[in-house]
C-alpha cells in the first residue's frame, strides 16, 4: 500500500547554514557506491572531519534527530540523489530550510521526505529552541502547512511552504510509485496478459 506522508515529528537538528552543496552533504567519492546502503555514516564527513567533531551531525544532544534544520539554497551544487539518500540513512525524515536546490527538492520528494520552507525569522527561533533544547519535539505538518515545536511551557509555530504538487505527492502517498505497483498487482498482472509478446515471452 502506497506510504501516505502527512505529518514527521521527532527532534531536530540545526545546521542553519547557507548554499550547503550535495558535495558536502555527501562527498564525491562515495558515488561509486553500488547500493545506498552504507551511506548514512558518511554524510558531512568531510565537514565533520575539518570541525574535529564539533559539527552537529556529531554532537551526542542531536543523535537521533529526524528533522533537520537548515538555511537557504539547501541541495544546491550536483544533482545527485546520494545527498538525500545519505541523509536518510543517517535518520532525517524530513528538512526545514528557507529554500532548497530544484534537483535536491525533487529527489528528497520521489523519496517520500518533506522539504518544506520558513523564513529566516522562524529558522533562527526553531534553531535557537533545539540548541537550549534539544529534546524539543518538532513537527513537520504537511496538512496545516505548518512546523511546530515544543518543550514544556515553549511552543513554537511557523508557516510553511511546499509547492503544491509536491504536497499532494506526500499526502496521498502518490510518491510511493513502488508502493503503488504492489498495492494494483493484479491488475498489471491482468494487462500483461493481455498482451501477446507477454504470453510468447512465457513461453520460453
Amino acid at each position: 500500500m502506497p506510504q501516505q506522508v502527512q505529518q514527521v515529528a521527532g527532534r531536530g537538528l540545526p545546521l542553519l547554514l547557507d548554499d550547503i552543496d550535495t558535495d558536502r552533504i555527501i562527498p564525491a567519492r562515495y558515488l561509486r557506491c553500488v547500493t545506498f546502503d552504507g551511506l548514512g555514516e558518511h554524510a558531512f564527513e568531510d565537514d565533520r572531519k575539518q570541525a574535529g567533531g564539533q559539527h552537529p551531525f556529531d554532537d551526542p544532544r542531536f543523535q537521533g534527530a529526524e528533522i533537520l534544520v537548515a538555511g537557504r539554497n539547501f541541495g544546491c551544487g550536483s544533482s545527485r540523489e546520494h545527498a538525500p539518500q545519505a541523509l536518510i540513512r543517517w535518520g532525517i525524515k524530513a528538512i526545514v530550510a528557507e529554500s532548497f536546490a530544484e534537483i535536491f527538492f525533487g529527489n528528497c520528494i520521489s523519496n517520500g521526505v518533506p522539504v518544506v520552507c520558513c523564513d529566516p525569522a522562524h529558522l533562527r527561533s526553531l534553531a535557537a529552541l533545539i540548541e537550549a533544547h534539544p529534546q524539543a519535539r518538532i513537527e513537520v505538518d504537511l496538512e496545516k502547512s505548518e512546523v511546530r515545536a515544543s518543550h514544556g511551557d515553549q511552543h513554537l509555530r511557523c508557516p510553511a511552504s511546499i509547492q503544491e504538487g509536491a504536497r499532494q505527492s506526500l499526502v496521498t502517498g502518490n510518491w510511493d510509485f513502488l508502493g503503488q505497483l504492489v498495492d494494483a498487482a493484479e491488475q498489471v498482472k491482468a494487462a500483461a496478459s493481455r498482451l501477446p509478446y507477454m504470453s510468447n515471452f512465457a513461453q520460453r
